[in-house]
């Protein structure tokens, strides 16, 4: 087993949005040399500017090729192709023996796909999708779920504890992606549960700050309450985990599903109430906004 934990492995980082700039620059701060790449290039420009030492390359594949492990985290299974594939993509610059690692929430399907893709050319793959948001990147608290070989996982495994705070073999490949919709369903339903209590709570007159105060001490706590009850109540969206990434994720979700045969019953709906938010102009708002319907519902009648 090679030492790619040693603090002088070249590294790669390609998507600096709102998760990979902080995730790129955990590593950093574990002293890795770190090339980062970006489609955007003023964004991947602004990365090294603040984190002194580190690189940018002009494609995926330039910033693979001095790179032992690359990490991935960008939007959807197109935008992993883009980076992935062709002449420019990782794959390009990717030598035998090196890592790919994915930390886009992504389909199983392509997991599989691109690990095939990897080793055919000698090269590891592990899917790792996250949770925990952008303030988990921030803060270094993330939660990683991931798929693929044992060996390959204990390999990276130190790295990805510079910006998580559990990281977890979950199965072979595809079995991160399929945790993390496990994840992305629970949280649906705990926010659409908890949005209909808010309201039955202000329709009641009750105090809701007071509510949840209580209620959080008890059965019905959840990481949702703590961090999002009041900001729901008090009509603030302006953060977090956007309307528009929860409804491609439960699109997986619901994909994945008829492949399996499980019943999604609450998932399917919840992902039709973010369709309604979508279309009041959330999209870019906070998953919690789903307590808005109750409210222009409520205005409007």
């Amino acid at each position: 087993m090679s030492d790619l934990s040693s603090s002088k492995t070249p590294v790669a980082f390609l998507g600096l949005g709102v998760m990979g700039f902080p995730m790129a620059g955990h590593l950093h701060g574990r002293g890795y040399p770190v090339t980062v790449y970006n489609r955007s290039a003023d964004k991947a420009s602004r990365w090294t500017s603040s984190h002194a030492g580190g690189q940018s390359a002009a494609t995926p594949a330039a910033a693979a090729r001095a790179a032992r492990v690359v990490f991935m985290c960008v939007g959807n299974d197109n935008d992993l192709r883009s980076v992935v594939y062709g002449p420019e993509g990782a794959l390009a610059g990717l030598q035998p023996g090196a890592v790919l690692v994915d930390h886009t929430t992504a389909s199983a399907e392509v997991a599989r796909e691109i690990a095939e893709a990897c080793a055919r050319q000698g090269v590891r793959f592990i899917d790792a999708p996250v949770s925990g948001g952008q303030v988990g990147a921030e803060k270094g608290q993330l939660t990683i779920m991931c798929g693929g070989d044992e060996a390959v996982f204990k390999e990276v495994e130190p790295l990805m504890t510079a910006y998580a705070k559990a990281v977890t073999l979950m199965g072979p490949t595809g079995s991160g992606q399929l945790t993390k919709m496990v994840n992305q369903i629970c949280i649906a339903g705990l926010l659409q549960g908890l949005a209909e209590a808010l309201n039955f709570g202000e329709r009641a007159g009750l105090d809701v700050p007071r509510v949840l105060d209580v209620i959080s001490k008890g059965a019905a706590q959840s990481w949702q309450m703590d961090n999002r009850g009041r900001t729901m109540a008090q009509d603030q969206f302006d953060f977090g985990f956007a309307v528009d990434w929860m409804r491609k994720d439960l699109g997986l979700v619901i994909a994945e599903a008829k492949n399996n045969g499980a019943l999604l019953p609450m998932t399917a709906l919840v992902d039709q109430f973010y369709a309604e938010v979508q279309g009041m102009g959330g999209g870019r708002w906070d998953t919690s906004s789903l307590i808005r319907r109750f409210r222009q519902n409520r205005t409007s009648s």
